[in-house]
This record gives C-alpha cells, structure tokens and sequence, in this order.
C-alpha cells in the first residue's frame, strides 16, 4: 500500500519541485503524483482550500479531520490563501510557503515566520499540463532535528504520510473529474 514515490515517474522523482529549496537537508523527499482529468486552473481551487476546519485534506477524514467530511465542492470563502497565510493542520498550522496558481502551492512548517527549532517540513503541489488534464505532482520533504530524527522521519513520518497522500490524490481526481 505505501510507496515512497506512488504514481511517480523516474523523471518527476529526480526532478526539482517548487519548494525543494524550503528543507534543503531533508532526511526524506518522496514524490507522489496522480494525472487528474481536468485542467490545472479547475484543480488548483481544491488544493488551495484544504486546511483543518476549511475543506479538510480529502484523505481518510476520520484520522486528519476530526470525522468531519472533506469538501465536495469548492467554496469560494476558502480561496483566499496566498503566500504567507496561515492554514490550520489540526494541533498545528502549516503556513502556505508558496502559492502561484493555477501552478503551485506549497505548505510549510518550521520556516518562515513561524521557524521551528525541531522540524522541517514542506508538502507541495506542482499542478503541470497534461493532454489528459492535470499532472499533479507532490512532494513531502522532511528533516526532524532531534536525537533520532532521522529514524522517526524515515520509519514513521514518511509512511503515515504516504499512506495519507495517497488517498488525497486519488480523492482530488475524483472530485475534480466529476466538478
């Protein structure tokens, strides 16, 4: 079930993403990407809306949204994050490092105003042309600077998270082919 790089090419696993340069000395990057059957600029709503007590994180809602169901529709008091703005991840907040639609958006935590002294991370979303639609391609970088940081990243961190992006992904195709 889990893959570090699901539904990722050789290409996008070895190239740059937006927001690499975020967690330069990552202890993990992993790439997941998904072709969605709708174009960039119908895609990049969903993504901007996500957040905890917002659209939610279309994964599995019973773990990342308290129960609460992810949005079915985009909802326009939700489009309004930009670079710099907060957005709420439950027990903490991820600031949107990067946003530049329709062609990325990219969540942060530990840079920025908001520097943690612990941990790194940076989940982000590259939205690229495909003759089918949409060539959605994330990728989650993570350094924890602590005593065995490195192992947690690696064993734990990188595969709840792959287990969790991967059902986002396959929800947003869903949900942006039947809009």
């Amino acid at each position: 079930m889990f893959s570090r790089h699901w539904g990722a090419t050789p290409d996008e696993i070895s190239a740059p993403v937006v927001g690499d340069e975020i967690c330069v000395d990552a202890h993990v990057s992993e790439t997941r990407c998904i072709t969605i059957a709708a174009p960039p600029h119908e895609v990049f709503p969903w993504i901007r809306q996500m957040g905890f007590g917002r659209a939610g994180w279309y994964s599995y809602d019973w773990i990342d949204n308290l129960g609460r169901k992810s949005a079915t529709a985009i909802h326009a008091e939700w489009q309004l994050a930009q670079s710099g703005s907060r957005i709420p991840g439950g027990p903490i907040d991820f600031e949107a490092a990067i946003v530049d639609p329709p062609r990325s958006f990219v969540l942060s935590l530990g840079s920025g105003d908001r520097k943690s002294r612990r941990i790194t991370f940076t989940l982000a979303y590259e939205l690229r042309d495909h003759p089918a639609g949409t060539r959605l391609v994330t990728r989650m970088r993570a350094r924890t600077k602590a005593p065995g940081g490195a192992l947690f990243d690696r064993l734990l961190l990188a595969p709840g998270d792959g287990i969790m992006v991967r059902k986002q992904l396959r929800t947003l195709a869903r949900r942006c082919s039947a809009s």
